[in-house]
């Protein structure tokens, strides 16, 4: 079986509009959090139970897309193409019709493009407007991202989406990178999107009463819920043999995936299923649980995730869990839903190649069932070779990658 590594990653979030930018605000722990404002121009303000978020702040696609083009696509699909850009370019790769033709795309987006749906009912319902914008079928479509991009650079090979709720992007890497280790494909294009903020979204989720309505506390004993936040990841995955032959550096090695269904609760995680999926992907990837040094967990503020993600961490690694340095991002970027899992992979992937550990910041008073190193407010240095990214979703859904440095 060969070998998948990632040749080139781009990235759009809060904390970072392009990888550089998003490198230096884990380094220095950097807060992605603002009050909570409405992105559409003229748009009314929200009145929600909570107040913060961790929005792309500013953001105009008219600086990224010509008119026509920014009107053809949900706000998430347009973040999947800008990543997608910044990705194929660090990548250094040379199109060629052979090339395009055995390169896929894998993406992941939990709601996909539910911002123009909601913005479609608020004309119909609200306004009286006999039918919603001509194209919000096409705009609204999970897998519009996937298709954006495949337009965008004339990729031909296999290209889907898939829809795990917050294991999306880590289900779509995985994915990819089985489709690069078993020859169905020379180069993938994979990670996730997301742009959650229209006003029936946030209700939706303000009705679950899971966001915090004061700050995210990842792991911390008076943590009270997530932060939404909104963004993409895109990684360029091929073949080491082909990274070679056209003198690319690669990354890092996605040296195992592990998958697992909880088959317990459609909200409620259980350790059991996180553990599994975790001890998957140290056996695809030959390792022993002590080769692991970092842990990106899926650390979503909320008490029962954090408890839950602990414990299973314990189950997975047992002694070691007590030297695992394991860190919640989600403190910075917010929870991204489909996007998280692409995203966390990139915070990953610089921890491995640049020799830092992210912070969990607002890190406060320690919980007895929160018992791990959580790296708490700063940045760490660290020299190790493997890393895991953790996703748990909803639904009992969970996509864990277990990631290599190469020198």
């Amino acid at each position: 079986m060969r070998r998948a590594v990632v040749t080139g990653i781009g990235v759009l979030c809060a904390i970072g509009r392009n990888l550089a930018e998003f490198r230096d605000s884990l380094r220095l722990g950097r807060d992605g959090a603002s009050p909570l404002h409405n992105p559409e121009p003229g748009g009314a303000a929200w009145n929600m139970r909570f107040t913060t978020a961790a929005q792309v702040r500013d953001y105009n696609a008219i600086d990224h897309f010509d008119p026509k083009a920014a009107d053809m696509l949900d706000r998430f699909a347009q973040f999947a193409v800008i990543a997608g850009r910044e990705a194929i370019r660090n990548s250094g790769i040379e199109w060629t019709p052979e090339l395009r033709e055995s390169t896929a795309i894998v993406t992941g987006s939990c709601i996909g493009g539910q911002s123009t749906e909601d913005k479609g009912f608020v004309e119909v319902y609200r306004r009286g407007r006999p039918r919603p914008h001509p194209m919000t079928i096409p705009k609204t479509m999970a897998n519009a991202g996937a298709s954006a991009l495949a337009m965008e650079f004339g990729i031909t090979g296999p290209s889907f989406t898939v829809a795990t709720a917050c294991a999306s992007s880590n289900h779509a890497i995985g994915l990819a990178a089985n489709m690069v280790r078993t020859g169905m494909c020379d180069v993938a294009l994979a990670g996730g999107s997301e742009a959650t903020f229209s006003e029936g979204v946030l209700l939706a989720w303000e009705a679950m009463r899971v966001v915090s309505p004061t700050i995210c506390r990842p792991f911390s004993k008076e943590r009270n819920g997530m932060m939404l936040g909104e963004g993409a990841a895109m990684l360029v995955i091929e073949s080491l043999e082909h990274a070679r032959a056209r003198g690319a550096q690669p990354l890092a090695e996605i040296a195992g995936v592990g998958m697992s269904s909880d088959a317990h609760h459609v909200t409620q995680p259980s350790a059991e299923g996180a553990a599994r999926a975790i001890s998957r992907a140290l056996a695809d990837a030959r390792l022993a649980p002590e080769a692991i040094g970092y842990v990106n967990a899926h650390g979503t503020g909320t008490t029962v995730n954090d408890a839950t993600e602990t414990w299973a961490i314990h189950l997975a690694f047992g002694g070691h869990a007590e030297r695992l340095a394991v860190s919640s991002t989600k403190s910075m970027h917010g929870h991204t839903l489909g996007a998280a899992g692409a995203i966390e992979s990139a915070a990953a992937i610089l921890a491995l190649r640049e020799q830092f550990i992210p912070p969990t910041i607002h890190y406060g008073e320690a919980d007895p069932e929160c018992d791990l190193d959580y790296v708490p407010n700063e940045s760490r240095a660290w020299n190790g070779e493997y890393a895991i990214s953790n996703s748990f979703a909803f639904g009992g859904l969970n996509a864990v990658l277990a990631l290599r440095r190469l020198a």
